[in-house]
């Protein structure tokens, strides 16, 4: 990576100070702080230099014109791959999480356990997909305009199975613009699961928001909220402690407090970002925009699978501020996975 080369040792120690104290307090960090904070000895027009330096490779950027800095999302995303040390919980931390994950509970406890524990001791909004069923295959789509830009989803999905939904839509659509979106769908996923081809939306809309291609924009997001409102998506993950997240003062401003909890109530955002998570192995962090919705752009998601009999079954996580503490937070995700895993199979 070469942003790894071009930051000098020094840099990155300041700039692992400046991100530690932003994690700490939330507030911007200025040159006289870094300078007692990071016992490097250095001088506050070094540390100004060095910070607009930083500031140029897009690592941090000033709130305010006589504020300090702040690290960006990318910032994050270099502290995180780079810098970042994480200490595994102790034994006795372990033991305390076994005990809230029981193994004679029922799947619904052990999930909202699992998604309590996570919260309580993060003090975040902690979340736990539930175990994947067997996945339907989908065959074919129709779209069908109502009224009150509301549209008729017609879904066929194994052999013959038809699945009708209604959704909301922005703007009224001719019927040449549905029947091209549905042949696009049907021609591109036709075959595939609808958690991967909510994987594949997620990947277009960005392709089509770089192109700048509206159409796509507009189709893509439409046969997002058609595969992520499906029946299927019934309670596929439970949330708790999305309260914890008013207590950060960048997120407690109710506008965006409202968009941020209708998505959780939604639903389909999030489970696109936990179904990108199934297949990967081991803790993923998704930062700001790095999510793919504007809604999630001052969050950060950390997520790991648990598995079942040998089987990745679903993931569980986190969401927070972009600013939470990640040394803290991914062990304790990590280890909760497991443990739930553990306590699945024992229960079986």
């Amino acid at each position: 990576m070469a942003k790894e080369t071009a930051i000098s040792v020094r840099a990155q120690q300041l700039f692992k100070t400046l991100v530690e104290r932003h994690i700490h307090d939330g507030q911007p960090v200025g040159s006289a702080a870094l300078v007692e904070a990071s016992g490097l000895g250095v001088s506050p027009a070094t540390v100004r230099n060095i910070m607009s330096d930083l500031e140029k490779l897009g690592l941090v950027m000033s709130p305010h014109t006589s504020a300090g800095r702040v690290p960006t999302a990318q910032g994050y995303r270099f502290f995180v791959d780079t810098l970042l040390s994480v200490e595994p919980l102790d034994e006795q931390q372990v033991h305390k999480f076994m005990d809230e994950l029981d193994p004679d509970d029922n799947l619904s406890g052990l999930l909202h356990s699992a998604s309590t524990l996570l919260s309580s001791v993060t003090r975040l909004a902690g979340m736990v997909m539930l175990p994947r069923r067997e996945q339907s295959t989908f065959r074919h789509i129709e779209f069908l305009p109502l009224y009150d830009n509301r549209m008729l989803v017609i879904w066929v999905v194994n052999e013959q199975e038809v699945q009708n939904r209604i959704i909301h839509i922005e703007r009224p659509w001719s019927p040449a613009e549905l029947q091209q979106a549905a042949n696009y769908l049907n021609a591109e996923f036709a075959g595939q699961s609808p958690q991967a081809i909510r994987s594949a939306l997620l990947k277009e809309l960005r392709s089509a928001r770089e192109s700048v291609n509206d159409f796509m924009i507009t189709a893509v997001e439409m046969a997002e909220r058609a595969f992520g409102e499906s029946p299927e998506q019934t309670d596929d993950y439970v949330l708790d402690g999305q309260s914890n997240l008013m207590k950060y003062a960048e997120m407690a401003d109710m506008e965006k407090l409202q968009r941020l909890f209708d998505a959780f109530e939604r639903k389909h955002k999030v489970l696109n970002l936990l179904d990108q998570a199934v297949s990967a192995q081991g803790v993923q962090i998704f930062i700001g925009e790095e999510s793919g919705y504007q809604v999630f752009d001052s969050c950060s998601f950390v997520t790991a699978p648990y598995s079942v009999e040998g089987r990745t079954a679903g993931v569980l996580g986190v969401i927070g501020p972009t600013r939470l503490n990640y040394e803290r937070v991914i062990p304790i995700v990590d280890v909760t996975a497991k443990l739930l895993g553990a306590a699945l199979n024992s229960s079986r």
